[in-house]
């Protein structure tokens, strides 16, 4: 098994880049980049151009001179072979660019964004497991109840609505719009933070908290409670639970000590991607809260063709991703003695 996880590991490299040249052929292709938008700001006399780049194919007002020295800045004199050879000689060096928008490099730009990101990742990811697997336990133990079909309907209405719609829709309802004034309406703290008592910054810390970890564990709910349902009752249809309720063990006992302890080696299969969904995030409900995490700075680096930033972040998702995986497989064969991959 141990070649089985060398034989992943290198499988990353040849994964990773293939991901990484398919965005970034992607990203030099496209309409409406970094090169476009200058020129079209150049031509508005300085104003901030459209975002779309929809007027970027005039440039008879400003000089060749010009557009070539914009084409060397950016990158574009050269083949698009040639700057994905750059861009991957320069990632080798753990230099991830300099962004366009900020003028600083990449990597201080993501790296002040990590700390948003892991506080709400970590709470989201905590909080769903401490919330579906004792609620897919029960449900199993009352299949076919009418809790069991009420909670079953509740949880995949939450599965189909989007994490940032729910989290709009929180926002209307309960951020101080047409109906109640409970939750601000976004952002990481309040700016009078510095100016508030300890216990008044544990309670602002919450109030803005609660509403973007709730969109963020909606889309989770579904499939962890599910899971956890279905491997119990899986579980508690085997002889050896039968088993034990013959020898006249507690019902309680069976469940919690037998059927849940092997029903937990799929769940914890899910801690593999522990590390990426930690600094993962959510590009559009970091917008619809305006949190300044990982999520909203790529969302505005795609928008604002800030293409460092874009490839930077990809970069460690892509690593994250794929690490996670190979992790993933590695606790379900600690966990199962069964499992063996050859």
């Amino acid at each position: 098994m141990t070649f089985y996880f060398i034989r992943r590991f290198l499988l990353i490299i040849p994964t990773f880049f293939g991901i990484t040249l398919i965005t970034f052929l992607i990203l030099q292709i496209v309409p409406g980049g970094p090169l476009e938008m200058e020129i079209m700001k150049i031509r508005m006399g300085g104003q901030k151009g459209s975002e779309s780049g929809s007027n970027s194919g005039s440039t008879q007002n400003i000089p060749q001179s010009a557009i070539d020295e914009l084409k060397k800045f950016y990158g574009f004199d050269k083949p698009i072979h040639e700057r994905y050879i750059i861009w991957v000689t320069h990632l080798l060096k753990f230099d991830l660019g300099r962004s366009y928008v900020y003028s600083e490099p990449v990597w201080d730009v993501i790296k002040s964004r990590f700390p948003v990101s892991i506080y709400f990742g970590l709470i989201g990811f905590i909080l769903t497991y401490l919330v579906c697997v004792p609620l897919g336990v029960y449900k199993a133990v009352k299949n076919g109840s009418v809790f069991d079909f009420i909670s079953s309907s509740l949880v995949f209405i939450g599965y189909s609505i989007p994490g940032f719609a729910f989290g709009a829709l929180m926002l209307v309802l309960f951020g101080g719009g047409s109906f109640w004034s409970v939750f601000p309406l976004g952002g990481f703290r309040s700016d009078s933070w510095d100016d508030l008592s300890f216990s008044s910054k544990i309670w602002d810390q919450l109030r803005h908290t609660f509403l973007p970890v709730l969109a963020y564990m909606i889309g989770s709910f579904a499939t962890l409670t599910i899971l956890t349902k279905n491997t119990v009752i899986d579980n508690l249809g085997q002889d050896y639970i039968r088993t034990a309720f013959s020898k006249g063990i507690s019902e309680k006992r069976v469940i919690f000590g037998h059927a849940l302890r092997n029903s937990m080696i799929p769940i914890a299969t899910g801690l593999g991607h522990f590390i990426s969904l930690v600094l993962a995030g959510s590009f559009l409900i970091e917008k619809v809260f305006n949190i300044n995490g990982m999520g909203l700075l790529g969302y505005t680096s795609i928008v604002q063709r800030d293409y460092p930033v874009v490839m930077g972040i990809l970069v460690i998702s892509t690593l994250l991703l794929l690490i996670g995986n190979i992790l993933s497989d590695m606790i379900y064969a600690m966990v199962d003695p069964r499992i063996r991959f050859n």
